[in-house]
């Protein structure tokens, strides 16, 4: 029996919890009211009750990991140090962390703390599992963007946990490096506040003219996911968690994943694997809550079945179309090929077969077949009448009265509460979103108390005549318990004590949280007797005391002292001295060959190139230099394994400096070996490093960063706090820029204008067009592809921090950047002039942006940079 991993489950509140529980989860993960996590919005767990609540998670034989998966700003840290303390002191399991800062302040408030980076951290090659180990972290949580192939070269390449996404909504962009609510909404989905742009209508805008996709609006809704079929692979590469998210859906969802993937889990790593069972269980999670189920990106990228676009929410298991409507009863037809197309694990399209993309109809995973949810409409369960306009709060639909089944379909009888059968017609696609018995059957479990007899209890019997017997009891954890009878042993008449007996009173649990797994009894002498009211009271004292123990959680050290300005100074004695401007510089970022020629026009001694697909790359480099420019090459936003050519083609190039954007091109730089007479090139760390505070900044610094930019969460207050205790001449400010909101696995292009699932059958449309993506107030947010055909989706409007510059270059800030996205050479020329003009001190902040509003018809907003509340409170 291969090792088999653990289950994962969410908890956003008390029901959920205990439904995870009892469904038979292995560790459950959670947050708390107190904020730094990722889910704000559920409603999550009181710090004055944690004790509580781990109590009841450790008595079930589980462990209780803690998110605190946010970003910190620098007034936060104080209350973040008081938070670790008290969850070390409580007996969390182990923190999962986005930002560097929190897993440092905690191993040093608790040495013994076990930290896990999270997705939000983006550790996506074996590179950046260096960083996240160097931070004292014993377990990454894979992206949910790898394949199966790409998690199985990961783990060949780190001894590091890896704790994998298998059911569950998916994220539209990379977690971590999504600021669409930050830009578009200002809250941050860094900060636990996403505004879910990704489930918003966008119209497509194809080389300036609008596309008409029929009902396909939501363009970057994309299905949930059900990763049943990857799961063989990832038990055979070593995974060591599963994880189920949902930290916002009810105890059913809970319950009914967690079964499902209990059952699977045990079965495939049994080798007994039951498909029927998996069928009954899939149906039940599509009833739960599901927007249509995919493999996600187990398989590869597959730019056709991740996407449906038709509706960005819950729509159950899709029956078919109507065909006729005689009184209450409806004529619900199978679709005419058959089925609707399946791109996952029978929680089909929309679209038909011949509507699919040609030649891709089964399941990408190689070796496993997709398997069908197994549903058959019941009265009583819920159905909806899908008119194509799922954003109506108020669609036609209610529970069955009555089924029939048809040679060619089912006829749906309806009563009365029931659907408004004027607004039901012909054609319209037919789900079934609900199931009763699914919430009764929840509703049983949660009445039936805690469970019983999950954790595991080895016990030791000892003694000879004359003494007393001791039993030692070793529960999991690590907890150890001794008792010692009150009544000596004395030589039986008769046989006396054997295992059997000893067994039969000394593993009575039944009522308790553990379970026997052995009875050593090879130090205890022959022939013994002790009575048998002894022996359930060496059972019941030993069970008490090993009961509070398992409850209280692992045994920690816990300082009790401050530790904030000690991790401070110990980072700043590891920063060495770095080159730095004399005076302010304009560094400008280009993407075209355009803006290149308007940066060597303007004069400007310096320019990252930010070549995205890396096409013509080299030419670019050849054209700065020989204008007399230093040289920065920013690397790609992700970097997934197998990926880490794209690094050494930049290092070939022999950049005189490199933005660095993600942890893995940070490490392979700072690794890299260099040939005698070779120098390095300077290390910049750019924004999508999301640096939010002083301990995470100096920690980069002395690693060998030579500068960082502050992140784009960041308002003027926040920023300022921060340079209170930084080294301001280090840090680069964005002040001019087309945000990048979405940088997202999906490519638009190929999804609509090809058939093709990835780069190899796709027919490159991106070579050949311009995308935009127009949003619901008019605004044209254009798509752009990188090298590893990932899009990146930058906001329409230009966002300006230029009233801050005179303050930032009050406190020493030297290096202020301008991005350049789509902008003409014209368009590069008037904001380049407008900047530096503005660090001249030649005009004003205010006729800056004026002379920088370049796409009039947007104009230049404050964006993120702006003061949004000066006065600090802790997040809720």
């Amino acid at each position: 029996m291969r090792r088999r991993p653990e289950i994962l489950a969410p908890a956003g509140d008390l029901d959920s919890m205990k439904a995870a529980l009892a469904s038979g989860a292995d560790a459950i993960y959670f947050g708390l009211d107190e904020g730094f996590n990722a889910r704000a919005r559920a409603e999550n767990f009181s710090l004055a009750t944690l004790s509580e609540t781990l109590a009841l998670v450790h008595r079930a034989g589980a462990r209780a990991f803690l998110t605190m998966n946010t970003l910190v700003f620098e007034p936060e840290l104080p209350v973040v140090e008081d938070i670790l303390r008290r969850v070390a002191a409580a007996g969390v399991d182990a923190l999962i962390v986005q930002d560097p800062a929190i897993a440092l302040v905690a191993r040093a408030v608790c040495p013994q703390m076990e930290v896990h980076a999270s997705t939000q951290m983006t550790i996506s090659s074996a590179e950046g599992a260096r960083f996240a180990r160097g931070l004292g972290a014993t377990r990454i949580v894979v992206p949910r963007e790898l394949s199966v192939a790409e998690i199985g070269r990961l783990a060949a390449e780190t001894d590091i946990e890896l704790e994998v996404f298998i059911h569950g909504a998916l994220c539209m962009s990379w977690s971590g490096q999504c600021l669409t609510s930050e830009a578009w909404g200002g809250r941050s989905a860094n900060r636990g506040q996403c505004a879910q742009s990704c489930r918003l209508p966008y119209d497509l805008v194809v080389d300036g003219q609008t596309k008409d996709l029929g009902d396909v609006r939501y363009l970057l809704s994309p299905k949930d996911l059900a990763g049943v079929m990857a799961v063989p692979k990832l038990i055979e590469i070593g995974v060591h968690s599963l994880k189920i998210e949902g930290r916002q859906k009810g105890p059913q969802y809970v319950a009914t994943a967690v079964q499902g993937y209990r059952r699977w889990v045990d079965g495939v790593s049994a080798g007994k694997a039951d498909t029927g069972a998996l069928r009954k269980d899939l149906a039940d999670m599509t009833l739960s809550y599901s927007r249509g189920f995919s493999h996600g990106f187990f398989a590869g990228s597959d730019h056709q079945t991740l996407v449906e676009g038709r509706f960005p929410k819950h729509r159950g298991a899709y029956l078919g179309v109507v065909e006729a409507v005689q009184g209450r009863d409806v004529l619900v037809a199978e679709d005419p090929e058959g089925r609707p197309w399946t791109g996952g694990l029978g929680q089909d399209d929309a679209r038909t077969k011949s509507e699919a993309p040609q030649g891709k109809v089964s399941s990408p995973l190689e070796g496993d077949a997709p398997v069908a949810a197994e549903l058959s409409p019941r009265p009583g369960m819920g159905v909806v009448f899908d008119d194509g306009h799922p954003e109506d709060k108020h669609e036609a639909g209610g529970p069955l009265f009555r089924v029939e089944r048809t040679s060619h379909g089912w006829v749906l009888g309806f009563g009365n509460p029931g659907p408004d059968m004027g607004r039901v017609a012909r054609g319209q696609r037919v789900w079934v979103t609900s199931d009763p018995s699914l919430a009764k059957h929840t509703e049983e479990l949660l009445a039936q108390g805690e469970p019983e007899g999950r954790v595991p209890l080895a016990l030791t019997v000892s003694g000879t005549a004359g003494g007393p017997l001791v039993v030692t009891g070793t529960a999991r954890g690590g907890h150890v318990a001794t008792a010692s009878s009150t009544v000596p042993l004395a030589q039986s008449r008769g046989g006396g004590m054997d295992a059997a007996l000893l067994k039969d009173k000394l593993a009575a649990l039944g009522g308790t949280s553990f379970h026997l797994t052995e009875l050593d009894t090879t130090a205890l002498g022959s022939g013994l007797h002790l009575p048998v009211s002894e022996l359930k009271a060496l059972r019941r004292s030993l069970v008490a005391e090993l009961t509070e123990a398992v409850s209280r959680g692992p045994a920690r050290t816990v300082r009790e002292t401050a530790v904030l300005e000690e991790v401070r100074a110990s980072q700043r004695e590891r920063v060495v001295a770095s080159p730095v401007a004399d005076s302010a510089l304009l560094l400008p970022l280009c993407r075209t060959d355009e803006q290149l020629e308007a940066v060597i026009a303007a004069g400007l001694p310096e320019v990252e190139l930010d070549w995205m697909e890396l096409v013509g790359l080299q030419r670019a480099v050849e054209r700065a230099r020989a204008a007399g420019l230093r040289v920065t090459i920013a690397t790609v936003r992700v970097q997934k394994p197998g990926e880490e050519g794209y690094d050494a083609r930049i290092a070939k190039l022999k950049p005189d400096a490199v933005l660095a954007r993600h942890w893995g091109a940070m490490m392979h730089f700072l690794e890299r070996p260099f040939a005698p007479g070779e120098s390095r090139p300077a290390l910049h760390g750019d924004f999508s490093l999301n640096v939010t505070n002083s301990v995470t900044a100096l920690h980069l610094l002395g690693l060998g960063l030579d500068t960082l930019t502050f992140a784009h969460d960041l308002d003027a207050v926040q920023l300022g706090a921060m340079l209170e205790h930084l080294p301001a001449e280090r840090f680069a400010v964005t002040v001019h820029h087309h945000i990048s909101t979405f940088h997202t696995e999906h490519c638009v292009y190929s999804h609509t204008l090809s058939h093709g699932r990835d780069f190899k059958s796709c027919g490159r449309p991106c070579e050949k067009h311009r995308l935009s993506l127009r949003d619901h107030k008019g605004l044209e947010h254009p798509v752009v592809v990188d090298v590893g055909c990932r899009n990146t989706v930058f906001n329409a409007q230009a966002q300006s921090a230029a009233s801050l510059v005179p303050s930032l270059m009050a406190r020493g800030v030297k290096r202020f950047r301008v991005e350049f996205v789509r902008e003409s050479r014209e368009e590069a020329t008037r904001v380049l002039g407008a900047y530096q003009e503005l660090l001249a001190g030649r005009i004003s902040p205010a006729e800056t942006v004026r002379r920088a509003a370049v796409h009039e018809q947007f104009g230049v907003t404050k964006g993120t940079m702006k003061v949004l509340n000066p006065t600090f409170t802790v997040q809720r």
